[in-house]
């Protein structure tokens, strides 16, 4: 298992992690299976989507807003209960094919992080199965 530390900027923030996993594919030694990417945090998700054109990650990010407002007269004490719905919609981790040593992903596809109550320091884990076991 390989973690990722990373340092969010904003409330909502989304990370493009592609490249953080291929390394930790990479150092794994996972030549032919699967890699599971968590996040253990509640107000956090992840998820695959689009990473060729920005406006795709703040068009997600304004389309939540506007379904899970951050006030809203929720009764969560800690004043984020927003940030918990929003992770619980997009999950808390995804799974990626890996074939040669490399990260099957779809032509436009990434692996973003998604804080939904930064800017915080955050951590995901990196776990390979192989193809073998």
């Amino acid at each position: 298992m390989r973690e990722i530390t990373l340092q969010t900027g904003a409330r909502t923030d989304f990370v493009d992690l592609t490249n953080e996993v291929q390394t930790a594919v990479s150092d794994l030694g996972l030549q032919e299976g699967v890699v599971v990417v968590f996040n253990p945090h509640t107000t956090a998700a992840v998820t695959i989507n689009e990473g060729a054109d920005p406006d795709v990650v703040t068009d997600m990010a304004a389309a939540l807003d506007r379904v899970v407002p951050w006030q809203d007269g929720y009764l969560h004490a800690e004043g984020n209960a927003a940030a918990h719905i929003k992770a619980s919609m997009f999950g808390s981790s995804v799974t990626v094919i890996v074939a040669g040593g490399r990260l099957k992903l779809g032509t436009w596809q990434k692996i973003w992080f998604c804080d939904f109550d930064g800017p915080r320091r955050r951590r995901i884990w990196v776990r390979s199965l192989s193809a073998d076991s």
